[in-house]
């Protein structure tokens, strides 16, 4: 499924146009972004939580050369799937 796929759902279940289900899915998803940006936590209980995880700085090598380099610490976004969706998708 892709978001417009998804759009089309949520218009079809919610009894909404298209394009104001397009507003809602848009508007969740910034909402998620701007609050994962602050270091906040989503928690959709039932759903599951996004969390911003933090990767430390590391060494690597280039696979071609060789050579040693450094990889800067990092954020990113971490997804953490809730009972009830564990439980939905293993029936």
């Amino acid at each position: 499924m892709n978001k417009n796929d998804l759009i089309a759902a949520v218009a079809d279940s919610a009894g909404l146009t298209k394009a104001d289900a397009a507003k809602a899915v848009d508007s969740i998803l910034e909402n998620i972004t701007a609050s994962l940006k602050k270091q906040n936590e989503v928690r959709l209980v039932g759903f599951g939580t996004f969390s911003v995880a933090r990767r430390a700085a590391s060494e690597g090598r280039n696979p071609r050369t060789g050579e040693k380099i450094k990889i800067p610490a990092s954020k990113r976004p971490k997804f953490s799937a809730g009972k009830a969706l564990k439980d939905a998708v293993n029936r």
